[in-house]
Parts: C-alpha cells; structure tokens; sequence
C-alpha cells in the first residue's frame, strides 16, 4: 500500500494536491479501510478528520435541502430527479462516501418549469442572475434555469430540464431519464437516476462542461460508480447500449478511456474498443493531450506542461459543444467585456 511508504513531507504535499481536487476525505477513507489512520502522524490525522467531518456536515445538509425541497415541489404532483452529488448522496451511493458537496441539481420535465420555478421562489429560492443577457442566455439558450439560492439559507439549486443545452451540437433525450428513474424511499416527488444514467450524466457533465477544477473528483466518482454496478460483460454492454440510445456514446467513450488509463477502472477492452469506434482514431493524441493536462491541473505543484493551455481550449471546446459559432463567438466577447468592466470596478 502506498500509504505506508509516506513520510511527513509526502503527506503534507499529497494532502495539497488532494485538497485540490476535493479528494481529501476519501484519501482518509482509504487509510482507515487499510487499517492506517491511527498510525499517522498526528498532523495528518487532525487534516483527515478535518476533511471528513466537513464531507459529513456536508452530507447531512443535502439531506435537510432534499427535504426541503420534497415539500415545496411534492404538491406539483411531477417527477423530480436529483443529479450528480445529491443524487449519491441520497441514494447511499459509493461516491458519495467523504465526498464534497456544492449546488444541488434536479431535473425536471421542460413542460413544468413554469410551475417549478414559482413554488421555488414561494419556499424561498430566488434566481442570482438578474441581466437581462444572462436570463436570455439561460432560458432560451441553456438545459437549465438561471442558478437559484435560498435567501435564509443559501443553498445553491441548480433546476435542469435537460443535460445538454439547446443550442448543443448534440442532443439526448431526458424524458427517458426521467422515466427510468426511481422514486426515493420516504420522498414524495424526489427521485433518483437508474445507475447507468448516474454515469451518463456524471461523464456528460465532466466532458461536456468544462470545469476542470472538480475534474479529478467527478473522474473517481465515475470510477467507484462503476465499480459498484458495472460490473459484468452484460452490464457494460447495457451500459453502452444506453448511451447510444441516449445519443452519449462521446462522453462516455472519453470517461471510460481516462478512468481506465488514470484510476485503472476494470473497462474490458472489447468495451473501451466499441465506445471509441465512432470516435476518429486521429484525433486520440491531441485528445490525449489536452485531457491528461486538464485532469493535472487540481494543484499547481501536479500540473503537466502546458496544463493552462489545455484548460483553455478544454473550455472553448466546452462552449463550441454547447453553441454553434453564430452564437458562441458573440456570447465570449460578451463574457470577456463583462469581466473587463468587474475589473476595472
């Protein structure tokens, strides 16, 4: 076990680059199930403890947020699916074990927005991007309202009714989400993605979004996904049938390749083979490239060469998967003016 070999200076630079990537928790998870927490340096062990009562205090205010918003949307009498975090969290999901949590997503039909959005704000939940550019941009362009926070308590939701936007080059179907999904015990309206779209849409949102700051995280929640129900050749086969009926065969090609090749999940290889066959085999260096610096970026002291480099053009790759050029173009200028002026105030 690698833990064994460390010494005092190794852990102190593991723990930064963990703590990065919002990984420190799990690291102490690890050391207790190998038996090693109680014979760390003192040091170590107060930052470990430190990380998982964090990842606990967490853990238990989505659960309260949950809560809360089973209340306000069960009188809709509609479906409403938690996402990523909250939805391993609820459901008692591998993942969700010493991980960190930020916003709360759902996804809901399109044809309940209306409704949704009003019980939010009557319980509390009030939109945090007021310009009449970023309604436009959120409404009519988005999979997704604009970002929503509770005033007494301010928690973040962040409401889908799709996973990708609508202006995406690519489009997938949520309404199939969202039949799958199952109904969470003690929850009138909450419910929870079947494990197969768990994956989809945690690769979905890492490989399509750009934010490469969790990146390194929402790869391990991918790998311990699948190593808890994909386990079969039957069960990796079903995975890939489901997204190409999905219509995210790219997403999860990308996810089984770099869990495999950094966090050696056990993808089968006539698995890995059949998810890239669509891909063009041409452009796996430069994918190869830029993703392994992205994933490299948690800690300045773990970046690759180049790794800023790779993280912009990741995030104009993830804005050209989201816009045609028409509207991309405009909508960067705009973004990179609007920071001009925040700065020069």
């Amino acid at each position: 076990m690698l833990f064994r070999s460390l010494d005092l200076s190794d852990w102190n630079q593991l723990l930064r680059q963990a703590g990065g990537a919002g990984l420190i928790s799990r690291i102490g998870l690890e050391a207790d199930a190998c038996g090693l927490a109680e014979r760390l340096a003192d040091p170590v062990q107060r930052r470990l403890i430190a990380a998982r009562t964090l990842a606990d205090r967490q853990r238990h205010a989505v659960a309260w947020e949950a809560r809360k918003l089973d209340q306000a949307l069960a009188p809709l009498q509609i479906p409403v699916v938690l996402l990523k975090g909250a939805a391993y969290a609820l459901a008692d999901l591998p993942p969700s074990r010493g991980r960190l949590f930020g916003d709360i997503d759902i996804l809901v039909p399109k044809s309940s927005l209306g409704q949704v959005e009003a019980a939010l704000r009557l319980h509390g939940w009030h939109g945090t991007h007021h310009s009449d550019y970023d309604q436009r941009y959120y409404r009519h362009w988005m999979h997704e309202l604009p970002p929503l926070t509770h005033i007494r308590r301010q928690s973040h939701l962040d409401v889908h009714h799709n996973l990708l936007p609508e202006t995406a080059r690519q489009q997938t179907k949520p309404d199939r989400i969202i039949e799958a999904s199952r109904r969470l015990e003690g929850y009138a309206a909450l419910r929870v993605p079947c494990l197969e779209d768990l994956v989809l849409h945690s690769a979905t949102h890492l490989f399509h979004e750009g934010e490469w700051g969790n990146a390194l995280r929402d790869l391990a929640d991918l790998d311990a996904l699948m190593r808890h129900g994909i386990t079969t050749n039957d069960e990796w086969h079903e995975l890939l049938d489901r997204a190409e009926s999905l219509n995210l065969m790219l997403p999860v090609a990308l996810a089984l390749r770099y869990c495999r090749r950094l966090l050696e999940t056990p993808v089968p290889e006539d698995i890995l083979t059949r998810s890239e066959r669509r891909l063009s085999r041409l452009l796996w260096p430069l994918r190869d490239a830029l993703f392994l610096r992205g994933f490299s970026t948690a800690h300045a002291n773990c970046r690759l060469r180049g790794a800023r480099l790779a993280a912009f053009v990741l995030y104009v790759r993830a804005h050209a998967l989201r816009m045609p050029m028409k509207l991309l173009l405009p909508h960067l200028i705009h973004k990179a003016l609007e920071g001009h002026e925040h700065t020069k105030t």
